[in-house]
């Protein structure tokens, strides 16, 4: 899988950028993504997070991290179509996921795990939701969440 990592802190270092990166590459496997999967993360404080989610969520608050779906419809958007017969072979391209650090050491302290732990969390978190998955119900929720669990036990980062 083909992830663009953008760190607009510069307060995330190579080795927690990696571990999301071998995070969601197992995450990957897990789902069964064609290898030519392509997606972001990026990295932001509280600050810019809470105007990502007041411009597109209406909430004026900080929040841990918010997934753009690419394959997501929206309204009014026009469908792409391609002529009869002509197969092209583009990568899928998932979305992006933005994580506020802030709040990764923020959740950390309060939940009693890593940092590491809380931002490998909050990436797959975000991954499972640029796939489809969501928890609007206690039948999704159970369905992600221990999904959740598997990808971050089968990796290794445990609470």
């Amino acid at each position: 899988m083909d992830i663009t990592m953008i760190d607009k802190t510069g307060r995330v270092t190579d080795k927690e950028q990696e571990l999301v990166t071998d995070l969601l590459d197992t995450a990957s496997q897990v789902l069964d993504l064609a290898e030519s999967t392509e997606m972001s993360v990026t990295f932001v404080d509280n600050k810019e997070i809470q105007e990502i989610n007041r411009e597109f969520r209406h909430k004026d608050m900080p929040t841990d991290v918010i997934s753009f779906a690419i394959e997501d419809e929206v309204e009014g958007e026009p469908d792409i179509i391609f002529p009869d017969g002509e197969a092209i072979d583009l990568p899928q391209d998932l979305g992006d996921i933005f994580i506020s650090i802030d709040r990764a050491r923020e959740q950390a302290e309060e939940y009693g795990h890593t940092y590491e732990r809380e931002l490998g969390f909050l990436a797959v978190h975000g991954f499972l939701h640029l796939n489809g998955f969501d928890h609007m119900t206690p039948e999704d929720e159970e369905e992600m969440f221990s999904l959740q669990r598997k990808i971050l036990e089968q990796y290794g980062l445990q609470r």
